[in-house]
């Protein structure tokens, strides 16, 4: 039975997934499943075997995943599904990508079996217990030649890029593992071609499946400009403050993966000085049009959208658009720089792209079928050099209006009554004009007060020396070896929380340098870090509320500080090693 490329159309909640599973895809900000994802998951809930051709890329991960996890029977401590891959990465991003959608699933276990790894944890885990296990062919014959693992209880198996196993010359590793899994098992084959090989195993081990086929959207618009920043070194929207700064863009549209953070992120940028705003699935249909048509008359620049929200949008201002968040597949990336150099116009796309992103960046450039350069990001020096020109321009647009002949008999006067230079009173004047908000990147304000949110000056938004130059203001700058307390933060390994999230987020929030943030400790519902002592209550409530896989950290003080141990022990010189 075949079925053609499906349009995705429905919502996840209308698939038949479990409750904890939709919970987990809302926290993640998931609003509408892909083609592949809304034409496998009813299939494999029913119980149907399935044959999927798709390219990788295109959401399959989660087409599999879901069903699984929603008809999982978590009291069983044996395997109940197989997921057999072609590479050690693969398994660990496939692993990765259950505990994510299985985060309100309490006690789940998937385990990742591969090559390369010491058998010693990968036994421990088998003997714990778990209920899914993403392995390598040659790994998980590895395990079943020695009697340590067993398959009579996997109720569902699936085959995930069988063209890539069958390349590796593992089809008959796979033919013998599918001889030892119970007959009454579900099978699901995905693969990006079908290779003589790939139809004998489907003959021999489906039983009528479903023939699933998604072609890919493999072109994007010739004139639009694709660029990538390598996100590193400074903040994501530090960096996307200096590129909106220096940039010359009519109207922008930036993509974020959650709803929630298409609110936070437009609310930073407007506080920054930009005219930004928010536009995702929670809002009403009225809602939704007044905030496009301000976009198409010019009151905002920047629409912070996720996908879903961004679907059929065509606003012929929109010159550029940033991929603030990666997109899970390639096919969303596609829809997303769409939105630009539409119609014969010129467009960019800009994306952010994290080091362990980078086999997305790989699979972009090879579905668009086009290269993908990389960017630098604009210096101090070219934001202080954009503002003074700008700043040049107001000044002289003034003059050429004529406005400022009025105070021309003032400023003589007091050029007259002072003796001062007539240089210096243009430069205390420009100096007033522009307000409490520094001119230049690295400049402080005359007065002490706090900058009010989203006032804009005369160089244009605050950029990297905004909101962050304020907190510090506020709280004592501490270095490696300063004192610190140890806080708690509700998140963990099982909300698929990494050391490298918390770094981000409380860096961001709290305005603190990577040196400062130490001793990560990320447990299996909670993590431990060290922070400053002396962290002012305010920032401990905002980063209160930020949220890390979509939980927030609820930060608390675990302990007050341990004495610091003297700078020249060992025993201080071990502990910092190992913070």
């Amino acid at each position: 039975m075949k079925t053609p490329e499906a349009d995705a159309t429905v919502t996840f909640a209308e698939l038949g997934l479990s409750a904890p599973v939709l919970q987990a895809l809302s926290a993640v900000g998931y609003e509408a499943p892909s083609p592949i994802q809304a034409a496998t998951i009813p299939a494999l809930l029913a119980g149907g075997d399935v044959l999927g051709q798709a390219q990788t890329g295109t959401g399959k991960t989660a087409a599999f995943a879901l069903p699984i996890l929603s008809r999982l029977d978590l009291r069983q401590r044996e395997p109940q599904a197989l997921v057999l891959v072609p590479t050690r990465e693969l398994a660990i991003q496939v692993a990765e990508a259950f505990q994510k959608y299985a985060a309100a699933l309490p006690g789940f276990h998937v385990l990742p079996i591969y090559g390369g790894q010491s058998y010693t944890p990968q036994l421990q885990a088998l003997k714990r217990g778990t209920h899914v296990i993403v392995g390598t062919p040659g790994r998980v014959m590895d395990h079943l030649d020695r009697g340590t693992l067993t398959l009579q209880g996997v109720r569902f198996v699936v085959l995930d890029e069988a063209d890539e196993m069958l390349a590796m010359g593992f089809i008959e590793a796979m033919d013998a593992i599918l001889a030892k899994v119970p007959p009454e098992r579900q099978v699901a084959l995905f693969s990006a071609t079908m290779a003589p090989a790939i139809k004998r195993i489907a003959q021999t081990h489906l039983r009528t499946p479903r023939e699933i086929i998604i072609r890919g959207r493999t072109t994007t618009a010739a004139n639009t400009r694709q660029r990538y920043w390598l996100v590193s070194g400074l903040h994501k929207l530090d960096a996307l403050t200096r590129i909106l700064e220096v940039l010359t863009f009519d109207g922008m549209l930036v993509f974020a993966r959650t709803k929630l953070a298409t609110v936070e992120l437009a609310e930073r940028l407007e506080a920054r000085g930009f005219a930004a705003a928010a536009l995702n699935g929670d809002m009403q249909q009225a809602e939704r049009e007044r905030t496009i048509a301000q976009l198409k008359a010019g009151q905002i620049d920047i629409l912070v959208a996720t996908d879903v929200a961004a679907r059929g949008l065509d606003v012929e201002r929109i010159s550029h658009v940033v991929n603030f968040d990666v997109p899970y597949d390639t096919e969303s990336y596609i829809h997303r720089i769409g939105r630009t150099g539409r119609a014969g116009r010129s467009g960019e796309a800009i994306l952010f792209i994290a080091p362990r992103e980078r086999n997305m960046l790989q699979l972009i450039e090879r579905a668009t079928r086009q290269p993908i350069e990389q960017m630098d990001l604009p210096t101090i020096a070219d934001v202080n050099a954009t503002r003074v020109a700008k700043f040049k321009q107001r000044i002289t647009a003034l003059m050429e209006q004529g406005v400022a002949d009025v105070y021309r008999g003032v400023v003589d006067e007091l050029v007259h009554d002072t003796g001062a230079e007539i240089g210096d009173v243009a430069a205390a004047l420009a100096s007033l004009a522009q307000g409490k908000t520094p001119l230049l990147i690295g400049d402080k304000p005359e007065r002490t007060e706090p900058r009010e949110s989203g006032a804009r000056g005369a160089g244009g938004p605050r950029g990297g020396g905004g909101e962050r130059d304020a907190r510090e203001e506020r709280r004592p700058r501490s270095g490696r070896f300063a004192p610190q307390d140890t806080y708690r933060l509700e998140v963990g390994r099982l909300h698929g929380v990494q050391a490298g999230n918390i770094v981000g987020a409380i860096a961001n929030e709290a305005g603190l340098d990577g040196s400062e943030i130490n001793g990560i400790k990320v447990r299996e519902d909670h993590t431990l870090v060290r922070l400053p002592t002396g962290m002012p209550p305010e920032i401990l409530q905002r980063l209160a509320r930020v949220q890390v896989r979509g939980r927030p950290l609820a930060i608390s003080l675990l302990q007050e500080r341990p004495k610091k141990p003297h700078r020249g022990t060992k025993t201080g010189s071990a502990k910092r090693d190992r913070a």
